[in-house]
């Protein structure tokens, strides 16, 4: 089983309205996406976050299955307007469970 994680920081310019619908656009991928075993995002309130705003949580059943859902022209739409919007940075970590 993987386990992939993600933490988004923006730049100041981002607006709220922008970073909601990325979450809603996020959370629309676990119905258009196959092989996603659970799937989890939303608003980092920790007060050690260091500016990363957004977290995600994704299971899969094996490596291919994360490649295909990072490969998805759903998942490619939603990076490409959150850079759009100002991404700034990621941090991704997947590890085995």
């Amino acid at each position: 089983m993987i386990e992939h994680i993600a933490i988004l920081k923006f730049n100041s310019s981002t607006s709220k309205d922008q970073k909601d619908l990325i979450i809603q656009k996020l959370k629309n991928l676990s119905g258009q996406i196959s092989n996603i075993i659970d799937f989890q995002v939303g608003f980092n309130f920790s007060d050690r976050s260091q500016g990363f705003e957004i977290g995600v949580t994704a299971r899969f059943e094996d490596r291919k299955y994360l490649e295909d859902f990072i490969l998805h022209p759903a998942h490619q739409e939603v990076v490409s307007y959150s850079k759009k919007v100002g991404l700034i940075e990621t941090i991704t970590v997947d590890f085995l469970i």
